[in-house]
């Protein structure tokens, strides 16, 4: 029997980083709304960023000015509203030249389709000055500097000596992105208890102004909205043309990521982040993510973000570009712990290099027509960094359509953990004192959690209290007992969704196939799967990371060839 449909204000068809920011700012002005998604909750290209909160600096040299403002108000904001989850990045330019890339920045500027290949130290400086300028509204980082030569290279001994200066400034990490969009989605059911996110629905089909989507669990859930939301990223023209609005509006780029088990180079980063460019002009970064070194990204025009994954070709690039910025380090593929690539979705745009495509974001409206009752309003675009900025105009052009009025502001509410989060280092001695008097907990571990789960820790600490906190055999700072509670709270469906998303276990390289089996079990028991379901699960997990993320299980033991256990995620 077909579910009666439930009447919404707004339904959101998709539940990345753009979706699930909208979806906690119409919650917070008390619209009814719901959100689905395909897959899991920030599966796609909210899962492939190089995970950065950043200000765009490169946006410069295209004239975006506005978006630069934009991204560095928002960077700054994020790093008071989740503190938890956003942290500062010391970042170092190196420069190779004093003059260079000047007129080719002019070009870039007044429309030149082709990329700058150089950029010299007149330039970076030019560029670094106005970051600040643009980043000062609620800044809470230093300002930029220019090192010498000599400095650079006592800084960071393994660096090219072809360089002639560097350029530092401060930018942010994002330690978590895809648990980040989980909290959003929460924060949004706790202000409007009425609404609802789904994630694995499948649209079925739509009849009379309603709605059906599969779920899989619970059969059905019918709506009927008064607007639709396209935020599918790179599938939004397949949705649209699923609702009966066939549009042409992105035109995606594929980024590529590697992650290296590398400490030489970890000694040799700092803390910090190498902004830097390759041979082909192309701007390239590498950094210390949990322990591991993060290296990326490409620029390649791509279409179909089911398929996408980091190629053989992207891997040589990589590994030539770190080999040519620091010759003394050596790079090679069995340093490689996992993979990852994304389609970002970006205007419809022709003729243009892919690094020159607009990062900026638009929500073009398709009006009622036929038999579509309801408005399409498609989220193109767009960056992580700006999500909130970006759901807070669209939310106020919804909020307009709907006759109803803003009662919040997002601009100073916190995010998931970084709720009644400590202000400084006494403040969080303090909380982590209370949490282990009222659960008992050690103080290393209440550390641990804390740095992971911002002050959502006190709720997991509670759970480990009533339970036999037994750690995992390899990754052994994780515990069943905060598996369980992951399982049973955060809306898991597949044992990849804990690996993967609410843990950074996967990403990480930390993940052995015992710790696999022994996840699965604690799963298993939180979310009543029987036997076969579970081994489904492992073969589908194992399947998804072997075959998209370049992951080499070794058995009983840690993914890398190395001990990886002084990780940390």
């Amino acid at each position: 029997m077909t579910e009666t449909p439930r009447d919404v204000d707004v339904l959101i068809v998709g539940a990345g980083i753009n979706g699930a920011g909208l979806f906690r700012d119409l919650c917070e002005q008390g619209l009814k709304v719901a959100i689905v998604d395909k897959a899991d909750f920030g599966s796609g290209t909210s899962a492939a960023p190089s995970r950065l909160i950043h200000g765009g600096i490169k946006y410069l040299e295209t004239g975006e000015l506005s978006l630069v403002a934009q991204s560095t108000l928002e960077r700054n904001l994020l790093l008071r509203n989740a503190p938890h989850a956003v942290r500062p990045l010391p970042t170092v330019i190196p420069i190779f030249s004093w003059l260079t890339g000047i007129g080719a920045a002019l070009r870039t500027l007044f429309g030149s389709t082709t990329a700058p290949r150089s950029r010299g130290a007149l330039l970076i400086k030019i560029g670094l000055a106005m970051y600040d300028f643009y980043g000062a509204r609620h800044r809470v980082m230093p300002r930029h500097m220019l090192w010498s030569k000599a400095r650079a290279l006592t800084e960071i001994p393994p660096l090219t000596p072809r360089i002639v200066a560097a350029g530092t400034y401060y930018d942010a990490t994002v330690r978590h992105p895809e648990r980040l969009v989980l909290e959003l989605l929460q924060d949004g059911i706790r202000a409007s208890p009425q609404s609802e996110a789904f994630n694995y629905a499948r649209l079925l089909g739509s009849d009379g102004g309603v709605l059906r989507f599969a779920l899989p669990e619970s059969g059905e859930r019918c709506f009927r909205p008064r607007i639709v939301v396209n935020a599918a990223g790179p599938w939004i023209d397949r949705v649209n043309a699923a609702l009966g609005a066939p549009s042409r509006l992105v035109g995606g780029t594929k980024g590529s990521h590697i992650l290296l088990d590398h400490p030489d180079l970890l000694r040799a980063l700092n803390g910090r982040m190498i902004y830097f460019e390759a041979n082909d002009g192309r701007i390239c970064l590498v950094f210390d993510y949990l322990g591991r070194a993060l290296v990326g990204s490409t620029d390649i025009r791509a279409a179909d973000p089911e398929t996408v994954r980091c190629e053989d070709d992207e891997i040589d690039y990589f590994l030539a570009s770190l080999r040519a910025l620091l010759p003394g380090l050596s790079f090679g593929r069995e340093q490689i712990v996992y993979a990852y690539s994304g389609i970002r979705p970006l205007p419809t745009s022709d003729g243009t290099a892919p690094g020159l495509i607009s990062r900026d974001h638009s929500a073009p409206v398709m009006e009622t027509e036929g038999g579509r009752s309801w408005p399409i309003v498609s989220l193109v675009g767009g960056k992580w960094t700006t999500f909130r900025g970006f759901a807070e105009e669209v939310a106020d052009l919804l909020l307009a359509r709907l006759g109803r009025s803003r009662r919040v502001s997002t601009r100073n509410l916190a995010i998931g953990g970084g709720r009644d989060f400590p202000a400084d280092a006494a403040a969080r001695v303090r909380w982590i004192s209370a949490v282990m008097a009222e659960t008992g907990a050690a103080p290393a571990r209440a550390g641990a959690l804390f740095d992971r789960y911002g002050t959502t820790a006190r709720a997991i600490l509670a759970h480990e209290a009533g339970r036999q906190a037994e750690p995992l055999a390899d990754a052994f700072d994780y515990t069943l007992a905060e598996i369980d509670w992951l399982a049973r709270n955060e809306r898991v469906v597949h044992l990849a969704d804990i690996v993967m998303r609410r843990t950074a276990l996967a990403i990480t390289g930390r993940l052995s196939r015992r710790d696999l089996e022994r996840i699965a079990d604690t799963a298993a028991a939180a979310l009543a799967w029987n036997a076969g379901r579970r081994e489904k699960e492992l073969e589908a997990t194992s399947k998804e990371l072997t075959e998209r993320h370049r992951f080499c299980f070794e058995p009983s033991e840690p993914v890398a060839r190395r001990d990886r256990r002084s990780g940390r995620a």
